[in-house]
């Protein structure tokens, strides 16, 4: 017994030292390659941690977004054939090594790929004529796809249906006019005028934001002003069921911003109509410069805080009106019914306030929660942000290089 004790004293009140100095001297004396080897096994040690239990998942849409960056960054237009079968060879690879130790690299690729095989699809599919230098007289008809109303001037989309213009023989399919103030024709009515014409805003300096770019993707070929008067007539064919859709949501914006000002005026009302529409260029400059410079001009811009408001209102309203009812409560899921309401509402407001960027981050984060209630399943913050970023990035490639797509890094 005293045997055994004896050692045990002897290392009583000795000072111990980190890394302890016998890992330090093996440190020392190990050599090279068995160094390389450790830090191998190491880094493999932390790629296996950051890829399990679903932590590849936030890390999908950043390759994906720098897949479309790539895109942006490309010297010349790529071949969509060449990305498509590209993107679907090395998918179809991720798949195989899914039980492989390069799996996590060959879904960051694959990743990589589709992002940029979708940026090059969607430039493919809503490619239209660009106006390449100004025309100073030019006859116009078509319909008005949007409408807004500015400080000092209203401004308008047309779709254009015909177009007579000297020296140019393409037609272009959508032109953004500016017009008195109080003049612009509403949304879904058929309209000719006389129009100057120019080309999309080049950046004001280099690597500065491209309007054009912005734009192009809108569909939008050339900006100008309307000169004379615009005269209202008879279509010659239907606008279509997206003309109709877009003539509905401006007039309950319309019949929204007439019941505020009955109420209120000056920047008050402005301020109450784009928390409500999205229509944010009816705010005096001076309020507008107060606001950003007070850092206050993201409340401005319908987002998480507005729709987080307008979901968990309508989801607690119906969940308490639901549980009034003790039948219901026993017998029936009222909490899944509650985040379907919400969820309906939260939609409702997206397309009311005009479907931005920032509000489709808020809306798609809203709905995997509520959609999360629905199937039971947990929903995790971190996670509903990486999928509402993947569903923006492939619904609009082009938001990657919008600024308010920048709110996903400080949601």
């Amino acid at each position: 017994m005293a045997e055994r004790d004896g050692p045990r004293r002897r290392t009583q009140g000795v000072a111990g030292t980190w890394p302890p100095r016998g890992a330090a001297q093996g440190a020392v004396l190990e050599p090279s390659g068995a160094a390389w080897s450790s830090f191998l096994e190491r880094l493999q040690a932390s790629v296996r941690a950051e890829a399990g239990a679903g932590r590849l998942l936030p890390w999908v849409p950043v390759a994906f977004g720098a897949g479309i960056a790539l895109y942006f960054t490309a010297a010349r237009e790529p071949v969509l054939s060449v990305s498509i079968a590209t993107a679907v060879a090395l998918c179809t690879a991720a798949f195989l090594l899914r039980r492989s130790r390069f799996f996590v690299a060959a879904v960051m690729v694959a990743a990589v790929s589709v992002g940029f095989a979708t940026a090059t699809f969607k430039t493919a599919r809503i490619t239209h004529t660009v106006l390449a230098r100004p025309i100073y007289s030019v006859s116009l008809s078509g319909f008005v796809e949007t409408r807004d109303i500015r400080e000092r001037t209203d401004r308008f989309v047309l779709r254009v249906t015909t177009m007579d213009a000297p020296r140019l023989s393409t037609k272009l399919e959508r032109v953004r006019l500016s017009v008195k103030k109080g003049t612009a024709p509403d949304v879904g009515s058929f309209v000719e005028l006389k129009a100057r014409l120019l080309s999309p805003l080049a950046p004001l300096r280099p690597g500065s934001y491209d309007f054009s770019r912005d734009m192009f993707f809108q569909g939008i070929g050339a900006s100008g002003f309307v000169m004379g008067a615009v005269k209202i007539t008879e279509p010659p064919e239907s606008g279509g069921l997206r003309l109709r859709y877009a003539a509905f949501m401006q007039g309950l914006r319309d019949a929204i911003d007439a019941r505020i000002r009955s109420r209120l005026d000056g920047d008050e009302r402005a301020i109450a109509t784009a928390l409500l529409t999205g229509r944010r260029d009816a705010i005096s400059e001076p309020v507008n410069d107060a606001m950003f410079i007070s850092g206050l001009g993201h409340v401005l811009s319908i987002s998480g805080y507005h729709m987080a408001v307008v979901a968990g209102v309508v989801f607690f309203a119906v969940r308490a009106l639901l549980a009034l009812i003790p039948g219901l409560t026993v017998s029936f899921p009222i909490k899944k019914w509650s985040a379907a309401a919400a969820l309906a509402a939260a939609a409702f407001y997206l397309l009311l306030s005009g479907a931005e960027v920032a509000t489709q981050r808020s809306f798609f984060m809203t709905a995997v929660v509520l959609i999360a209630v629905m199937v039971d399943r947990r929903a995790i913050t971190f996670r509903t942000l990486a999928v509402a970023a993947m569903i923006v990035l492939m619904i609009a490639p082009e938001a990657l290089v919008h600024p308010s797509f920048q709110r996903f890094a400080a949601p």
